[in-house]
């Protein structure tokens, strides 16, 4: 199915973009998140009459995610876990601990933003965590799992 995308969406395409995607995906996800439109003549005319309110919007949210990542640049946040023998944790640390972590020391961040590729934390020690907040800004923070 074509579709003309709204907004940038990682690893699909930008703004504006002509992409075609399997049916179900945009019937089930990109049309009713408002993240694209199907591409016939009428909506891509509506399209080029709101290009640049849509622009304009990105731009913002850009900007905003650029804001929140110089405030994130270089933090470091400790979060506190009963532990075993050598250190391995009871249960385990994950994106929601991080985010809770990371509001306690004042930074809001979503769960969604957190990415966290090799899996939750199960061992005590430093880590480095990328935070995805817009699709073209990325920052690390540092996250330390002590003993409690």
């Amino acid at each position: 199915m074509q579709v003309i995308l709204l907004e940038k969406i990682g690893n699909l395409g930008d703004l504006g973009d002509e992409v075609n995607v399997k049916s179900g995906f945009a019937r089930n996800f990109l049309i009713p998140k408002g993240k694209a439109v199907r591409a016939t003549e009428e909506n891509r005319g509506v399209f080029e009459e709101r290009r640049a309110d849509l622009e304009r919007a990105a731009n913002e949210l850009l900007g905003d995610a650029e804001t929140r990542a110089a405030k994130l640049l270089d933090v470091t946040t400790t979060i506190a876990a009963r532990t075993g023998e050598e250190g391995k944790l009871y249960g385990s640390v994950g994106t929601q601990d991080i985010v809770d972590a990371l509001a306690r020391d004042g930074f809001e961040v979503a769960k969604r933003e957190v990415r966290m590729p090799e899996g939750a934390i199960r061992v005590a020690g430093e880590y480095d965590i990328d935070l995805q907040l817009h699709s073209d800004v990325t920052v690390t923070v540092h996250v330390s799992v002590v003993p409690e």
